[in-house]
């Protein structure tokens, strides 16, 4: 009797658990659904805002400053601007910028919860940016909107902090999956870039919303890649040396581009004098101005929009077809950067995704006529060498080397070209993490603010912060030759444990600290700084992060380190304390705060 009971209750248990998971899998299923329903109506409105923004700047303001030239490609940005800097800093200013860092930091920070209304505040400043002529993309801002509606709907159904990061992982793919028709590419860019997890159980509902977003994008918008390139094929082995090539260029773009935008915004930023909200405006006004002075350059014509202009997937088309002149693929390569730094820094709402496309583009296609100018007859077409340049800059901003090929493999549907943009991507993304010490486009941006991202989760914040940042550069030293009475002397009225020591020509030869000073008071023949100094010292570099200076310190029971110079080892820069170290966490983590806040 016992047994049968038991072996009833366990049935009874078992049946429980059979029916919690199958709700729990219905539960995560159907809201992946309901999320990427809600994606892919989000990117059909969002298109069509930008559309409607573009009518009323492009037809409808040309005709009421009729007589007045070429006026309202200066006002149609500045106005767009203007409208929105005021609706981000009032309403939601995690709409400022390119919004995947923001989508990031709240996977990590803040359990995946994100504010409804930047949705909506989300979706107009970036149609006003966009449509007015701001130089971004539509990458950045339907994945924001669409992690905000996953993240709206779990916080709706109070579900659990990991299946909140899941839906909005889940709206992050649906919104590229819509936009770009690339239902693969956004689940690798969710998984890859957003969770850094590619989990069984992320990877289904991710999936299942990516590809419910595609059926609604390709309602509306057609099955239809987002380019149509001729077919491009390998002439000769002899290419792929080219492609490596071209993949260090690319690579070192790339860090140009990501640096030029960081470097506009700081610029921006050290206008304290003007508001926040006015500067959009400003950077809209400086756009257009430079539209203007370039029209009159030769063969950067253009018949009503300037090509640096919003997405620009019209020049990036001319140059995958090979219909753009060397001159005019590096004169708008350059342009471009500037443009977008301008939208961005100055605090425009947009992605950095489809200016990196069309960088890419006329970087690899003035790449392809140049081989072709110096080895006739080898390289293929220079619309392949776009189609690759294109990729590569993409994985030299990211790091996502799988969303580059994938992403660029659904936009054009071209498999012929994948063995060189596999290369072509994975060399870029190396020497690209290198000279940027693992930051992204998008990483820098939470790194800047004190919070260090790895794989979708928040580091120690002392990550964060480089030793230069915390440093103390005003450093009394002594000389080996100093006596130790002046030593002492010197250690009572500066109040320090350790002072380091330089010789006759200002070179590091080792540390003297309070406790070599009191053992010395017994030793008759101590009489000088050498007698009792540290030759051998334990250092660090100014670009170091704290995190590997408390490493040093620790095992060692350090008090302090000498900031040398990483070319000379023995050029004193300064003296890294514990105190500073207290100060920079307390630093750090009170930007953390804000963040997440």
């Amino acid at each position: 009797m016992k047994r049968y009971l038991r072996s009833t209750w366990w049935r009874r248990r078992l049946a429980i658990y059979v029916g919690k998971y199958r709700l729990e899998g219905a539960v995560l299923m159907g809201t992946a659904v309901l999320v990427g329903f809600a994606a892919g109506v989000g990117a059909i409105v969002f298109r069509w805002l930008i559309d409607s923004v573009a009518y009323l700047c492009f037809d409808v303001l040309p005709r009421i400053t009729e007589g007045a030239g070429d006026l309202h490609l200066v006002l149609a940005p500045a106005l767009g601007g203007l409208l929105v800097g005021p609706l981000v800093w009032f309403f939601a200013r995690e709409a400022k910028g390119h919004g995947v860092p923001e989508v990031m930091a709240a996977v990590a920070l803040r359990k995946g919860r994100i504010r409804p209304v930047v949705a909506i505040v989300k979706s107009l400043a970036s149609s006003l940016s966009i449509g007015s002529g701001g130089s971004v993309g539509r990458e950045g801002p339907i994945v924001q909107i669409g992690s905000a509606l996953g993240s709206s709907v779990g916080q709706w159904l109070r579900l659990s902090s990991s299946r909140v990061r899941n839906l909005v992982a889940c709206g992050a793919a649906a919104g590229v999956a819509a936009t770009f028709n690339a239902p693969i590419a956004g689940v690798i860019f969710a998984l890859e870039v957003i969770l850094g997890d590619f989990g069984v159980r992320s990877f289904g509902t991710v999936v299942v919303a990516s590809v419910t977003a595609s059926v609604v994008g390709r309602a509306a918008f057609g099955d239809v890649p987002a380019f149509v390139v001729p077919e491009y094929a390998i002439n000769s082995l002899w290419e792929f040396p080219m492609y490596v090539v071209l993949g260090l260029v690319t690579a070192l773009v790339a860090v140009f581009y990501t640096r030029a935008i960081y470097w506009s915004e700081d610029l921006f930023d050290s206008w304290r004098a003007i508001p926040e909200w006015v500067k959009p405006a400003i950077g809209g006004a400086a756009l257009g101005a430079m539209a203007l002075s370039y029209r009159f350059l030769p063969g950067l014509d253009f018949e009503s929009i300037p090509q640096v202009y919003g997405v620009g997937y019209e020049t990036i088309e001319a140059a995958l077809h090979g219909e753009l002149v060397i001159v005019v693929v590096l004169a708008l390569l350059l342009l471009k950067i500037v443009a977008t730094s301008l939208t961005v820094g100055s605090g425009g709402s947009g992605g950095v995704f489809a200016p990196g496309l069309f960088i890419g583009a006329m970087l690899g296609g003035g790449y392809g006529l140049v081989m072709q100018q110096l080895f006739p007859g080898l390289p293929g077409p220079p619309g392949a060498y776009a189609l690759v340049g294109m990729g590569a800059l993409f994985a030299g901003t990211t790091f996502a080397s799988l969303t580059a090929v994938i992403i660029m493999f659904e936009l054009t549907g071209d498999y012929k070209i994948i063995l060189p943009l596999m290369a072509t991507v994975v060399v870029s993304t190396l020497v690209s993490r290198f000279l940027m010490k693992g930051e992204s486009i998008y990483t820098l941006k939470l790194t800047r603010r004190g919070v260090r991202i790895r794989h979708g989760r928040d580091t120690d914040v002392l990550e964060g912060v480089r030793v230069e940042h915390a440093m103390t550069r005003d450093v009394s030293t002594v000389t080996p030759a100093t006596p130790l009475s002046e030593v002492s002397t010197l250690f009572r009225k500066t109040n320090r444990h350790a002072f380091p020591v330089l010789d006759d020509g200002g070179v590091l030869c080792g540390i003297v600290s309070l406790t070599d000073v009191q053992r010395a008071e017994d030793l008759e023949a101590a009489r000088f700084v050498v007698d009792v100094m540290t030759p051998t010292l334990v250092t660090c570099h100014p670009d170091e992060t704290l995190d590997v200076v408390l490493r040093k310190m620790g095992p060692r029971d350090l008090s302090r380190l000498p900031v040398v110079a990483r070319d000379d080892p023995r050029r004193l820069l300064g003296v890294i304390r514990r105190n500073d170290l207290v100060r920079a966490y307390n630093l750090a983590l009170s930007r953390r705060r804000r963040t997440e806040d």
